[in-house]
């Protein structure tokens, strides 16, 4: 039953104007996912004094961080921290390729986050425009019209439902577009023994479809491993090697201080729009496939394309059908240049691995930002 079909008898209005009834409930706007993407939208739509609605399947606010935490200076000017989030300058890129020399840039500057931290930081915010934000609660489906189930029992009846649940988006899914091509990460939290002002790229031929990296934050750095799905299994031995490499260098202590992983959508962006009946649907971030498919870098564009999604959202209420076109060409403007090239290079890369031929150092250095020949035509 949609929202509109509903009687009004035995239902109550909040102080927030979010129509109850029973175990139901009718709002405006149910964001799906409350990372930066789905924190972002919340708040713009709250501002535009739409009823949000705003879940994730976590238990606590930015816990557990499946993140390298690097923002890149160059669209570093839309992500606005506090000093609470942000935890060290980065004023360089150093690149190992193989076991060649380094070759260092200083030219890819950027920050390194508290990404919990950044991820509470939002959600406050979104909460202070008069989001609902709640969590420990999963998305269980949603019905062709739009309804959506929730873990609790409750049923919701939506006017848009923007789906910022991840990679594996389920609201992507329910609209049939859903991302096509995944890496896998693993990343582990090491002591960094010396101060250290750059991020530390290392390209292999035995990284398949991906890269190693060192990422220092403070007296901490992060260290990773990203593969293609087919490599997943060599993930494991490859991060060990890299840490015990680090080791030797006597880069990094030996304790390891936590550990995590998760999937990262490298297959490009998918259509950010569809509609469940007469519910309007929007996708933002990883749900989007916004991911860059080359360095896998995602918070900035977690940040712009949520924004962009809670003001289409309060366009769609608002009445303009033409909201989830004009979403997705604002997404095209702002990202296919960027997103294009780096589909090129991830195919080129991919292309260099096929029928058992391994990649040498000048092919590994086409596909990597670093280097100028990424950038050619």
């Amino acid at each position: 039953m949609r929202a509109a079909q509903l009687n009004l008898v035995g239902k109550c209005l909040d102080v927030q104007g979010v129509w109850h009834m029973n175990n139901s409930q009718v709002v405006d706007v149910l964001v799906i996912g409350l990372g930066p993407a789905g924190s972002c939208a919340s708040r713009k739509a709250a501002e535009a004094n739409l009823s949000v609605l705003a879940i994730d399947r976590r238990k606590r606010p930015g816990e557990p961080v499946q993140c390298a935490e690097f923002v890149p200076a160059l669209m570093g000017q839309e992500i606005k921290t506090s000093e609470v989030v942000r935890r060290q300058s980065i004023r360089e890129m150093t690149t190992f390729v193989e076991n060649g020399l380094p070759d260092s840039r200083d030219d890819f500057r950027g920050q390194m986050i508290d990404r919990g931290e950044f991820d509470r930081d939002l959600i406050a915010n979104a909460r202070h425009k008069g989001a609902d934000c709640q969590f420990g609660l999963v998305l269980r489906s949603i019905a062709p019209d739009g309804t959506a189930l929730l873990s609790s029992g409750k049923r919701v009846y939506p006017k848009v439902i923007i789906g910022a649940d991840g990679p594996r988006s389920a609201v992507g899914y329910a609209i049939g577009h859903s991302n096509s091509s995944l890496v896998a990460a693993r990343q582990m939290t090491v002591p960094l023994l010396e101060p250290h002002r750059g991020t530390d790229i290392f390209l292999s031929a035995d990284i398949v479809g991906g890269y190693g990296w060192m990422f220092p934050k403070g007296d901490r750095a992060n260290i990773g491993v990203g593969v293609s799905p087919a490599a997943r299994g060599h993930l494991k031995p490859l991060l060990e090697t890299m840490r015990k490499r680090l080791l030797r260098e006597r880069r990094i202590g030996n304790a390891v201080l936590g550990h995590t992983g998760g999937e990262i959508p490298v297959g490009g962006m998918v259509k950010a729009c569809g509609r469940l009946g007469e519910v309007a649907v929007f996708l933002a971030g990883d749900a989007a496939g916004l991911a860059n498919p080359i360095t896998g870098a995602g918070i900035p564009s977690a940040v712009i394309s949520g924004e962009l999604a809670g003001e289409a959202a309060a366009s769609s209420v608002g009445g303009d059908c033409s909201a989830g076109e004009d979403y997705v060409d604002e997404l095209s403007d702002i990202f296919d240049i960027s997103m294009n090239r780096a589909l090129r290079r991830r195919q080129e890369i991919l292309g260099f691995h096929s029928g058992n031929r391994t990649p040498i150092p000048s092919e590994l250095r086409r596909t990597w930002i670093a280097y100028n020949e990424y950038w050619a035509t």
